[in-house]
């Protein structure tokens, strides 16, 4: 991140320092080549429209007959007498002769080929005049450049030897062809000058040069700050850190990126959500799918092994009867009523799974109703009477009055029907079992305790599995399958309530929850 800022402060540096120095370099140059010829040739368009100037009144005053002769005459006679005549000063070739020198700093004389001298810029003409003479007689022996050259004027760079200065000299005829004209212009020393003026240039240039590269060096601060901000941004982004969001609230094209990628990080932000989401739906659906496939590969192992012995007896009890190993009546009897039991276990079985599946499956739905929990569990303990006295156990149960719930009451019958049994199969000791009613603030525990040994602490998790048996030999001995108490767990979970075992004092108690209901008046 330092390298960045270092770069770019550095780049906008030299970017500067180079356009800087490229502009001083092209002014140089064009102060160096070409100043001179610039110069030079506004000095000599300046001769030109003075020659244009004076030639184009000159001959104006003509077409309207008017002698300059005479009037230049009285015009000198005037300031020789050192009288003034303003009529005669206000002439308006005075003026523009003036205005010239005055503006472009052209000293002129101008004569006439009868009466000589007719006007003069300086009070004493000598020089020009002699100038002139020297020109026309071709007899100008100080160096001198011709400009440029015309059938009415020549223009020309000479020499002045009383100042030693060069200067510019127009010389030549008005377009009356009697009228002569030399005008003459000073000329500067333009290398001199255009090496003052670079040497100037120089100096402001190396300062201007300093003092912008400092100045541009932090100013860049502002220009980088947001793309700083703009970086921060996109390593968080990098790490999968959305909640970074850029702040800025410039309007230029920093800002439209910073707000361009806050939508991308809440974008980003939310696509991953959905794909975590769909991630995790998608390993539960492969976990539930194993789980599936694992419950099955498992139920039809425990289906094959629970009916692997009923179908065993069967086959062959039935090959005996066959093979008439039971002579006698007796025997007959006997192998029948193995068959017949073997089956009726096996029928019961499937009457079990296929009511588990549907409850598993949500296609066997509870139809709830209100009803009175103690007169159910007194119905049941009724039909179980013989079954009771044929285990030689006691049963208590005292309710405290009614207890109304709201259930499926031939679902919950079943339930107390396999906890019942479940207790009457492993009672043992004192052979008590005893079932509770405890109305609660918000539902009602029912509870069916036994006496006998306590369950493994390993087991107890496994209770409600399909085929479950902690102890396979007693389970065997009474006919059971394993899945009573699975189906307890999935008549709870179908009303949304809960199911429990644990070891207590001399015994095993089984719960389970139910919705209270208030009882009804009248």
């Amino acid at each position: 991140m330092s390298s960045l800022k270092h770069s770019i402060r550095l780049r906008f540096t030299l970017i500067f320092i180079g356009l800087v120095a490229a502009l001083l370099a092209g002014l140089w140059a064009v102060n160096h080549w070409c100043l001179e010829r610039f110069y030079m040739s506004e000095k000599v368009k300046d001769l030109e429209q003075a020659y244009v100037q004076v030639d184009t009144f000159v001959m104006e005053e003509h077409k309207e007959g008017r002698n300059i002769a005479e009037e230049f005459q009285a015009l000198d006679e005037l300031w020789r007498s050192g009288r003034r005549d303003s009529t005669l000063e206000e002439n308006g070739l005075v003026h523009l002769i003036r205005d010239l020198n005055e503006r472009s700093n052209i000293t002129m004389l101008i004569m006439d080929s009868a009466n000589g001298t007719l006007i003069s810029s300086e009070r004493k003409g000598d020089f020009l005049s002699e100038r002139f003479l020297r020109n026309v007689l071709g007899k100008n022996e100080r160096p001198f450049r011709i400009v440029s050259k015309t059938d009415q004027y020549t223009l020309q760079q000479s020499f002045d030897p009383r100042n030693k200065s060069y200067y510019l000299e127009c010389w030549g005829f008005l377009s009356d062809n009697t009228t002569s004209i030399i005008m003459s212009m000073p000329v500067a020393s333009i290398r001199e000058s255009a090496h003052l003026s670079n040497r100037l240039l120089a100096y402001i240039g190396l300062a201007v040069l300093a003092c912008g590269s400092v100045l541009i060096y932090f100013t860049t601060k502002m220009m980088i700050s947001p793309i700083l901000s703009l970086t921060q941004l996109s390593e968080r982004m990098s790490n999968l850190d959305f909640d970074a969001h850029y702040t800025g609230t410039a309007s230029d094209e920093i800002g439209v990126l910073g707000h361009s990628m806050n939508m991308l990080s809440d974008r980003l932000r939310e696509t991953i959500g959905e794909l975590k989401t769909a991630n995790l739906t998608l390993q539960r659906d492969i976990e539930e799918k194993t789980q599936i496939d694992e419950m099955r590969k498992e139920f039809i192992a425990n289906v094959s092994h629970e009916l692997k012995t009923p179908i065993a007896l069967i086959q062959g009890y039935a090959e005996g009867l066959t093979e008439g190993m039971a002579q006698e009546q007796e025997s007959r009897d006997y192998y029948c009523e193995v068959i017949m039991d073997e089956a009726n276990k096996m029928n019961h079985m499937v009457k079990q799974l296929l009511a588990l599946s549907a409850l598993e499956f949500g296609s066997d739905v509870p139809v709830m109703e209100r009803f009175n929990l103690p007169e159910l569990i007194r119905g049941i303990l009724s039909s179980a009477q013989i079954i009771i006295e044929q285990k030689g156990a006691a049963v208590e149960f005292a309710p405290e009055g009614d207890c109304y719930v709201w259930a499926d009451e031939f679902k919950i019958e079943e339930v107390i029907t396999n906890y019942l049994n479940n207790a009457l199969n492993h009672v043992e000791g004192r052979r008590l079992i005893r079932i509770d009613i405890q109305p609660r603030e918000q539902d009602v525990m029912v509870s069916v305790f036994n006496t006998g040994s306590p369950i493994a602490s390993e087991d107890l998790p496994n209770l409600w599995t399909k085929f479950y048996k902690a102890d396979k030999a007693r389970t065997r001995a009474y006919g059971g399958s394993g899945i009573g108490l699975s189906i307890v767990k999935a008549i709870m979970d179908s009303h949304h309530r809960e199911c429990g075992a644990e070891n207590v004092e001399d015994g095993v108690r089984f719960w389970f929850t139910l919705e209270k209901a208030q009882r009804e008046s009248g």
